[in-house]
C-alpha cells in the first residue's frame, strides 16, 4: 500500500514538472556571435531563463552576420521563422524593405505592456535604427565603433605620443618602423573604418538624401577630393611599412597583438579578444582627426548589430519576448556585457554603472567609444547610414580599395568604381521595394 501511494505520487509530481516544463513558452533567438561571445549570449539566456518560469530562451548561432540575415529571410519565407534574430548595422534598409516580416520593437513593447523609453539609450545608439518618426526599429544589442589601438610600449621605445592627427600617425608609424617593429599601422573593417567612419568624423556625406534616411532614390557620394586624399596618403604609406594592410574584417588582429604593427584601427569590441592576447601594455585612444579636413571631430557612428523581432508568433510569446528584452537592456546586463567585450553600453544607466563599478578608473580608455558616439549630437552626415544593399554594397568598396593597396589603381580611382558599382546596386534595391 505505501509503495502504491509512492508511486502514485511520483507519478502526479512527474506529470506536475512535465506540465510545468510543458507550459514555458520557446523563444527562439537566432544570433551570428561564435567563440567566446556565443558562451556570453548562452549565459545571458540561461540567466533569464533562471529567473523565471514561464519563458525559455533559445539562442542558436546561424553564422556570420550575412549568413544569419540570409538564414532569418528565408526562413521567414518559409513559416518557420525565430521570434528574435540579431542583424548588423548595414542590413537595416533590408530588413525595412521586408514588408511584413518585421515588429517594430517599440510597438512590440507597448503592445505587450513592456515599460520602455527611448530617452533611456545612448542618442548615437538608437537615431540609426529609428524612423524619421522617431520609432525605435530594432532593439539595440551589441553597439561598438572604431578607435584607434596602440602599443603603448612600442610608442614609448620609439619616443613618440600618442597621435591625434593623421600627420601625428605617419610620424609616429615611421617612428615605429624606425625602432624595428614591421609596420606602423593596420586596420580592419576598411570601408567601415576608412570611408563610413572617416566621413562621419569629419562631417562629410557619405549620399545623398541624408546618407539614405531621408528616401531610398540616394546616391553615394563618398567620392570626394577629402576621401581620396586621405586613402591616397594611406596607400603611399605601404612603401616603407608604415601601412600593411592586413584584410577585410578582423583578419589584422594578429599583426597588433603579436607586436608586428604598432598601432591598429578597428571596433572597440575587439578588447576582449586584446586583452587575451597582447603581452605589451596597450590603449585605445579617438579616430585621428585630418586637419586639411577639418578643424575638430563630429562624431563616430556605430557597427555591431541590433534585435529584430519577426512577425508571426503569437502574442504569449511576444510578451516573453518583450520581457527578454526588457531584461538585455537592463543596467546591470549591459555593464556586464560592454566590460566583458568592449561593446559600448546602449543605455546610459549601464555607462554610469560602469562608472561606478570603477571600470574606466581601472582600464583607461575603455569609456573612448562612448565618448566618440557622444562627441557632438549627430548631423545628418553623421548619424548613420541606411543604404539597401549596403552588404554587396561592402564587398564592392572591398574589391576597389585592395586594388589601391595593390597599386593597381589610384584612390580616386578606387572611390569612383566603388561609387558608380554602389549605385547600380542602390537602384537595384530601389525597384525591388517599390
Amino acid at each position: 500500500m505505501t509503495f502504491t501511494k509512492s508511486l502514485l505520487a511520483s507519478t502526479v509530481l512527474m506529470g506536475a514538472l512535465a506540465t510545468s516544463a510543458y507550459a514555458q513558452t520557446e523563444i527562439n533567438w537566432w544570433h551570428a556571435m561564435g567563440g567566446t561571445n556565443g558562451e556570453r549570449i548562452d549565459k545571458m539566456a540561461a540567466d533569464f531563463n533562471a529567473s523565471q518560469s514561464d519563458y525559455v530562451v533559445k539562442p542558436s548561432y546561424k553564422g556570420n552576420y550575412t549568413e544569419t540575415m540570409t538564414a532569418a529571410i528565408a526562413a521567414f519565407r518559409a513559416g518557420e521563422q525565430p521570434h528574435l534574430v540579431q542583424v548588423f548595422e548595414v542590413g537595416t534598409a533590408t530588413m525595412m524593405a521586408a514588408k511584413g516580416a518585421i515588429y517594430p520593437v517599440e510597438k512590440l513593447m507597448a503592445d505587450a505592456g513592456e515599460p520602455f523609453n527611448g530617452d533611456d539609450f545612448l542618442p548615437a545608439v538608437v537615431s540609426y535604427y529609428q524612423t524619421p518618426e522617431g520609432e525605435l526599429l530594432s532593439m539595440p544589442f551589441n553597439s561598438s565603433t572604431p578607435v584607434l589601438w596602440y602599443n603603448a610600449d612600442a610608442l614609448e621605445a620609439a619616443g613618440v605620443e600618442v597621435p591625434g592627427t593623421w600627420e601625428e600617425v605617419d610620424a609616429a608609424a615611421k617612428a615605429l618602423v624606425d625602432n624595428g617593429m614591421k609596420c606602423g599601422i593596420s586596420f580592419g573593417w576598411q570601408s567601415w573604418v576608412m570611408i563610413e567612419n572617416f566621413s562621419a568624423w569629419h562631417d562629410l556625406a557619405l549620399g545623398t538624401k541624408e546618407n539614405g534616411f531621408a528616401g531610398f532614390d540616394t546616391e553615394l557620394t563618398f567620392n570626394n577630393d577629402q576621401v581620396a586624399a586621405r586613402l591616397q596618403a594611406v596607400a603611399d604609406m605601404q612603401a616603407d611599412n608604415k601601412f600593411v594592410y592586413g584584410g577585410r574584417r578582423g583578419d589584422s588582429l594578429p599583426m597588433f597583438t603579436n607586436g608586428e604593427c604598432g598601432m591598429w584601427m578597428n571596433s572597440s569590441a575587439y578588447y576582449g579578444s586584446i586583452v587575451g592576447q597582447a603581452k605589451f601594455k596597450f590603449g585605445q585612444t579617438m579616430l585621428p582627426l585630418d586637419k586639411a579636413v577639418a578643424d575638430a571631430p563630429q562624431n563616430s557612428i556605430i557597427g555591431g548589430a541590433t534585435l529584430w523581432a519577426l512577425q508571426g508568433h503569437e502574442s504569449d510569446e511576444y510578451k516573453g519576448l518583450a520581457q527578454f528584452l526588457t531584461y538585455l537592456s537592463s543596467p546591470e546586463v549591459q555593464a556586464w556585457w560592454h566590460q566583458e567585450t568592449g561593446y559600448v553600453p546602449i543605455t546610459k544607466a549601464a555607462a554610469e554603472l560602469s562608472k561606478e563599478q570603477g571600470f574606466y578608473e581601472s582600464n583607461p580608455g575603455t569609456d573612448t567609444a562612448i565618448k566618440q558616439l557622444s562627441l557632438n549630437t549627430p548631423t545628418a552626415n553623421s548619424r548613420g547610414l541606411r543604404f539597401g544593399n549596403f552588404v554587396q554594397i561592402r564587398d564592392v568598396i572591398n574589391e576597389e580599395m585592395e586594388a589601391l593597396w595593390a597599386g593597381n589603381i589610384s584612390a580616386q580611382e578606387a572611390l569612383d568604381n566603388a561609387a558608380n558599382r554602389g549605385n547600380d546596386l542602390l537602384r537595384k534595391f530601389e525597384r525591388s521595394v517599390k
